[in-house]
């Protein structure tokens, strides 16, 4: 980054960077976008950044609250506040700036929906087998909203399921559902 940031633009770009993805972000996933994916702010000042944004309420905590909730789980959001006040100081992020939040918020939003939403892990049995565990989260629920559990031969069976599961998980929720839920 050829410019050096004043405190305000550096919160303003956090806050565009949450207005654009229009969803809820893990901590991890916000310091991805802006540092590592993204030179847009340096990993201290987003750290900062956030938690300052936070306390005066510009962004919120969208808590899980439930006795399993990993911390990591915890999604931030942008309040009315916050948008009401990136919409008199937007300008002052560079448009070059803003024009590249917008690009990287269209290209990969569903990639980070899909990444915080649409989750597995998997572990091996004593049989030498291993079982994935599927899951779709919701942000404002406990527990997840969708979770379902499949018996693998291989470690290497299980990861490329994990896989698939990102890319197909909103598909097989809507067969299930629609199989065994729907009234049609």
């Amino acid at each position: 980054m050829d410019i050096i940031l004043d405190e305000t633009v550096k919160k303003l770009i956090l806050l565009f960077v949450l207005d654009q993805m229009e969803i809820p972000l893990t901590e991890d996933s916000i310091i991805d976008i802006c540092t590592s994916r993204n030179d847009w702010l340096k990993y201290i000042d987003c750290k900062e950044a956030l938690t300052q944004l936070i306390d005066v309420k510009f962004i919120c905590k969208l808590d899980n609250e439930g006795i399993d909730s990993d911390p990591k789980d915890v999604r931030y959001s942008i309040t009315i506040e916050g948008r009401n006040c990136l919409a008199h100081f937007f300008n002052r992020i560079r448009q070059h700036t803003r024009e590249e939040i917008v690009n990287y918020a269209k290209q990969n939003r569903m990639v980070f929906k899909r990444s915080q939403e649409y989750v597995y892990e998997y572990f091996k049995n004593g049989d030498g087998s291993h079982t994935v565990v599927f899951r779709i989260k919701e942000p404002t629920l406990a527990q997840p909203m969708f979770e379902i559990r499949l018996k693998t031969t291989t470690r290497s069976a299980a990861v490329a399921a994990g896989r698939k599961w990102r890319k197909k998980a909103a598909q097989i929720y809507e067969y299930i559902f629609e199989n065994l839920i729907s009234d049609n």
